[in-house]
């Protein structure tokens, strides 16, 4: 079984104070350097499914939300550097702001979605941006529904890996079990937690893969520790 760290972002500025869930531009260019100079390969997670073994130096990004700030200043950067991405969409908002954050940050729209390269894999990140712990089994198959349908009538070109909003999903029985099965039932690929801990590829649970939380405030000497450890006692 080979290492496999899968990064999360959300979004991106110019602002060089940037902390928490916004990373700097710079910053975010100085790590896809970085990957770029170390020769790692990057991955869309349709490319997992028929394969079985990845190269020893691997990584996925990925980015929550379809910000526009992505589209801006990440987009670019995965052009230059040659590196892929999956870009998570929160359907529900396409075309409108962050409502169950600040408010602030726009969602990309259809066009834009479907108007980026193939260095970008979109997938889903629910509609609706509620807790899945928190649904029943029917708003949970309601939600994935509000989701497809979006997708067929707009010919969106969607993988179905789907990052948990909040990294949050039943953990507990009998939750677990339903939401595993209305997972399947939705033909779910891959579910993405957060964890923060680096994957063993093949995964041993599809429905469990687990992220590594990128922050403003994380240098590059952070994000080294955070691309070989995952989660350290002293982040």
């Amino acid at each position: 079984m080979t290492r496999l760290p899968i990064l999360m972002y959300h979004n991106v500025s110019d602002d060089k104070d940037s902390n928490g869930l916004t990373v700097f531009c710079n910053t975010l260019e100085e790590q896809f350097r970085y990957l770029h100079d170390k020769e790692y390969t990057t991955y869309h997670f349709s490319e997992f499914e028929h394969r079985a073994s990845i190269n020893p130096k691997s990584v996925v990004i990925t980015f929550d939300d379809v910000t526009v700030n992505q589209l801006d200043y990440a987009v670019p950067l995965l052009q230059k550097y040659n590196l892929k991405a999956t870009f998570f969409i929160p359907f529900g908002y396409i075309g409108n702001v962050d409502s169950w954050n600040s408010g602030k940050e726009k969602i990309m729209s259809i066009e834009q979605l479907k108007a980026l390269d193939n260095r970008v894999e979109l997938g889903l990140h629910s509609f609706a941006h509620k807790r899945y712990a928190t649904l029943t089994e029917t708003e949970i198959n309601a939600d994935f529904s509000k989701c497809f349908e979006i997708i067929e009538q707009n010919d969106l070109k969607v993988y179905n890996a789907l990052a948990y909003p909040y990294g949050n999903y039943p953990k507990k029985e009998p939750g677990k079990s339903m939401f595993t099965t209305v997972l399947r039932q939705n033909n779910v690929k891959a579910g993405l937690r957060i964890g923060n801990r680096i994957n063993k590829f093949p995964f041993k649970n599809p429905y469990e893969i687990q992220r590594i939380d990128i922050k403003g405030e994380d240098g590059l000497l952070k994000f080294k520790l955070k691309l070989r450890f995952g989660k350290l006692k002293l982040f």
